[in-house]
């Protein structure tokens, strides 16, 4: 019975083995079902996809035996497809990036990076918000300020103070202090040293804060008699709508 049981364990060990050696792998990556060579897999040897299937897999198996890789499946088609014929996928780009930097496929990531879209992400949109200071602290103040003000409200709005020099900064101030209402609720934005214009600004908020689920809009916020200054000149009204 002692012997029995020994063997027992290690038969399993040496049928896992032999699995794992199989050049064709069945995979099961976030429910999605793929069956590829593990040739392809170990294409780029430096990738983490390699490194799952190097020497004994680093992966759980499903209820089939499959390898499960819990990750979106949807998109891993392209990263498949790129591994058997280099074809570098032309749509789903920025889900498509963000596997391919999960699986650390350098080549390619440097080859995506050189799209339209991802080039206008990096380069362009995201070095400019770079210059922008605490823009992404502000980004998280404003849904904070929105959150607050929903109570029993179909749309909560947060003004926003946008100046794009140290000149307009100042102005801004003058501006602000004679605004009737609580100035610690104005969220600022600016100055930056860049060619984007404040327009170009206030999209990228839109966008930002859209891209975290929330429905927004924006307008120029119009002050009551006896303002300082146009209002529209530096702040703007962002619209949260709940339902």
């Amino acid at each position: 019975m002692s012997i029995s049981s020994e063997h027992k364990p290690l038969g399993k060990q040496v049928t896992s083995s032999l699995h794992m050696l199989s050049p064709i792998v069945e995979l099961n990556v976030g429910g999605e079902l793929y069956t590829t060579t593990l040739s392809t897999l170990k294409k780029h040897p430096g990738s983490k996809l390699a490194e799952m299937f190097t020497g004994q897999p680093k992966l759980r198996t499903d209820s089939e035996g499959r390898f499960f890789i819990d990750r979106p499946g949807t998109h891993f088609k392209y990263i498949l497809e790129y591994l058997r014929s280099n074809q570098v996928p032309t749509q789903c780009i920025q889900d498509v990036y963000k596997e391919a930097l999960f699986y650390d496929i350098e080549p390619l990531i440097k080859q995506l990076e050189d799209s339209p879209q991802i080039f206008g992400e990096l380069v362009a949109r995201r070095q400019f918000l770079a210059r922008v200071p605490n823009y992404s602290e502000n980004i998280e103040l404003m849904i904070r300020i929105a959150r607050a003000e929903a109570v029993a409200s179909r749309q909560s709005s947060v003004i926003v103070c946008v100046v794009r020099t140290e000149e307009d900064a100042a102005r801004c101030q003058d501006a602000l202090n004679s605004l009737d209402m609580d100035k610690k609720s104005v969220v600022k934005f600016g100055p930056w040293k860049a060619v984007p214009s404040i327009s170009d600004l206030l999209d990228c908020i839109q966008m930002d804060i859209e891209a975290k689920g929330y429905k927004i809009s924006f307008q120029p916020h119009v002050a009551e008699k006896g303002f300082r200054f146009k209002s529209h000149d530096f702040f703007y009204k962002f619209l949260f709508t709940w339902w």
